[in-house]
């Protein structure tokens, strides 16, 4: 197969930033592996949360990296660069990418690729990368959540919250797991594993966390909403405990009562996947392969994905998305 640079691809485009009506199919370059890295034929893709942000402007990819939406690719091995000997054209892998995944073929880096178990189909397989290691970097790796915890997480039923349910359930099931949830998802998020399931329209979440806790509050939060949960998640962190935040999307400035902190020795951690140094992604994704991914190949953690999409209608995907309708993870499929 032919990787020269001008050869061309199918591509979700994006002339200007807006809404999801601004995304079409067209043609674009097809990517050369560089050094380390892996051309991937793209079976399937996922939408993500950062996949809107960055349509909406506010969000670019790293530097270096394709400007191209999607962070996560299942496919097919076509070509190595320079110094890859881990991988062989015709592997089936999964892996991150820093940008590209909406396309017929990514770049990846070869150490940021996990080989797709023989369990699971290609589908699966686009959901796992983004969402699972996400939560387990940030719930297990950055958290530490141990088993005999407490742990809060936001999120209902979006991708991330509910991979860190499952991943809660399967390496901790000793941990209380309690989870915000709109009423339409109440009942699906608890059938994950989830006890106590905290409307959070009509319920105030520190309040159940200190009622369900005897007052002790939880060791570990997972947040993606930011200011507006601020104070509420600082009164349900126990001694000692970790707000690890991941998203900001209610805002990004509100006060924190620094002395409460100090006294409860508490710890706010910021993190993003994206953004983090090609070593520290490898070392990641090495982690999750040795503590994980034998979960997934032995079914045991089996991704939820909640409806499978033609690459041409990304747009009704992402407004599905952005609706909060989704259960699981919205797939993009190539093939």
């Amino acid at each position: 197969m032919s990787t020269a640079t001008n050869a061309t691809m199918k591509a979700v485009l994006i002339d200007k930033f807006g809404g999801a009506e601004v995304l079409r199919i067209g043609e674009a370059e097809r990517p050369t592996p560089g050094n380390g890295q892996a051309l991937v034929e793209v079976a399937a893709t996922s939408v993500n949360r950062p996949d809107i942000v960055q349509r909406e402007g506010k969000y670019p990819p790293p530097k270096g990296d394709s400007e191209l939406l999607g962070l996560e690719v299942a496919g097919t091995v076509r070509a190595l660069g320079a110094g890859v000997d881990r991988w062989s054209v015709g592997d089936r892998v999964m892996g991150l990418v820093g940008g590209g995944g909406y396309a017929e073929y990514a770049v990846a880096y070869a150490d940021h690729l996990m080989r797709i178990p023989e369990t699971m189909n290609f589908e699966e397989a686009a959901g796992i990368c983004e969402a699972y290691i996400t939560a387990y970097l940030n719930v297990f790796m950055i958290g530490g959540l141990k088993d005999g915890d407490g742990v809060l997480l936001h999120g209902g039923g979006g991708g991330v919250n509910t991979a860190a349910v499952q991943l809660c359930r399967a390496l901790t099931p000793a941990a209380k797991v309690l989870v915000t949830a709109s009423p339409g998802k109440l009942e699906r998020v608890a059938a994950l594993g989830a006890d106590p399931v905290i409307d959070y329209r009509s319920q105030d979440f520190a309040e159940e966390v200190r009622r369900v806790t005897d007052g002790r509050g939880v060791q570990v939060i997972l947040d993606h909403i930011g200011a507006a949960y601020l104070a509420s998640n600082m009164k349900s962190l126990a001694v000692g405990g970790r707000l690890v935040l991941i998203g900001v999307t209610s805002g990004i400035k509100a006060e924190l009562n620094l002395a409460l902190m100090m006294v409860k020795r508490q710890q706010v951690i910021g993190s993003v996947l994206r953004s983090r140094s090609v070593p520290e992604k490898a070392a990641i994704v090495a982690e999750f392969s040795h503590r994980v991914l034998p979960l997934l190949a032995e079914r045991k953690v089996v991704p939820l994905i909640h409806k499978v999409y033609r690459l041409d209608d990304v747009a009704q995907a992402q407004r599905e998305m952005e609706a909060s309708a989704h259960f699981g993870k919205i797939v993009l499929s190539l093939v």
